[in-house]
């Protein structure tokens, strides 16, 4: 049995349906959805000519450890993790006992230290009187001496001339006798005169030493008081030790510390992220052509929802991010194949990130950076695809138009 052929559309079917689509309703809001289509058809193309993008880009800043600088026991942690502090609020206390023993002992050892050389100046301010001393009875007996031996000449030109009138039979023997005798005196008084001032000299030497060797104790005594007070002053610095603040603005991340926990020098219990952070690009070697700083970026971070934001590039690292990983390549051996190199891109904000969401290291971004003056502002994108929509949507009805008359016939 065959089948029965379906009757043909009879052109007034085809007509109402073609008027239809003609309708001011139903075109002019296609006209509207074709218009949105191509806004965001020119704006992606407008923004391929005149920006270079890439998703390899995250979110970078500085990252304090924190550790101490001394070993001892934790007595109490000022902070929670992700918890926001501001510079020089405390973080950890460890406990100061040891160290505020060892600073009294640091100090009586320097008050000691203080009296030592306090006793030796006072000695050597002695020996320095004792040596003036000495100097003086040392020019007394020069002089003593001196005088000495003016006597003992006088006397003998006394006794040389009583002896010439001896023979000459002018003076007696007694007054000769005396002539000799006080010659022998002055002449015994010169020795003596003469032995005390040597002594006197042997004692200035003596006391000139002894003030050397009082100075020597002096400088001796001053270098361990100095000791002494650079001691006071490291004990009293570990003391300050024991006291941990934040270095920075910044939030708490990582913390690996408790109450209790023993501590030694140098052990990481914490990390504070600034609040100050950039963005790294790693864009392709191609498309660092006309790349320079100070040029526009707009950066959209995944963690906002690509919410955008204002920056500018401030600096391209000299060299690939390869050139200055662990284990450089080495394209001098072997068969060489060519490998697009990224190149690390420092990015600036320009405008302050949102305080109630946490925006730290390592998140991902996508920065677009415009390396062209030429650029299309987003009305004259809007004018241009409304006039195109509206060409469509004129054309379209002049087509459907010309086809419904042309049915009619």
């Amino acid at each position: 049995m065959s089948e029965i052929p379906n009757p043909p559309t009879p052109p007034a079917a085809n007509g109402g349906a073609l008027a239809k689509l003609n309708s001011p309703v139903v075109i002019w809001p296609a006209a509207v959805v074709l218009a949105v289509l191509l806004f965001v058809g020119l704006d992606y193309f407008f923004t391929a000519l005149t920006h270079e993008s890439t998703d390899d880009a995250f979110i970078a800043g500085h990252i304090v450890s924190i550790a101490p600088r001394i070993d001892g026991q934790v007595s109490a942690v000022h902070v929670l993790d992700n918890q926001m502090v501001r510079s020089n609020d405390p973080l950890v206390d460890i406990d100061p006992s040891d160290y505020e023993i060892t600073v009294a002992q640091k100090q009586s050892a320097a008050q000691a230290q203080d009296a030592n050389v306090k006793t030796i100046l006072a000695a050597d301010e002695l020996m320095r009187k004792k040596v003036a001393t000495a100097e003086a009875s040392a020019r007394a007996a020069e002089a003593d001496a001196n005088a000495s031996a003016a006597r003992a000449k006088l006397a003998a030109m006394n006794f040389d001339r009583a002896r010439s009138l001896l023979k000459d039979k002018t003076i007696s023997q007694q007054e000769f006798d005396a002539a000799q005798a006080a010659d022998s005196s002055a002449q015994a008084d010169l020795v003596s005169a003469q032995q005390n001032a040597a002594e006197q000299n042997s004692k200035v030497d003596e006391s000139h030493s002894q003030l050397a060797a009082a100075e020597a104790e002096v400088g001796l005594a001053k270098a361990q008081w100095e000791e002494s007070q650079t001691n006071v002053a490291s004990a009293q610095l570990n003391l300050s030790y024991t006291k941990i603040f934040a270095p920075a603005d910044g939030r708490v991340t990582r913390k690996q510390v408790e109450a209790g926990d023993y501590l030694q020098a140098g052990q990481q219990i914490m990390s504070l992220v600034p609040v100050e952070v950039w963005v790294i690009a790693n864009f392709k070697e191609s498309q660092l052509r006309k790349m320079s700083p100070g040029q526009k970026v707009t950066v959209e971070i995944d963690a906002l929802g690509g919410k955008s934001f204002r920056a500018h590039v401030d600096s391209v690292q000299a060299g690939s991010g390869a050139a200055f990983s662990l284990l450089p390549p080495e394209n001098a051996t072997g068969n060489f194949v060519k490998v697009i190199q990224r190149v690390p891109v420092k990015i600036v904000f320009d405008e302050p990130l949102p305080a109630d969401h946490t925006i730290g290291p390592g998140l991902s971004v996508t920065p677009s950076v415009q390396v062209s003056s030429f650029s299309v502002p987003d009305f004259v994108t809007a004018i241009l695809a409304i006039m195109l929509a509206v060409a469509a949507a004129v054309g379209f009805r002049f087509i459907l138009s010309r086809k419904t008359t042309g049915d009619d016939k």
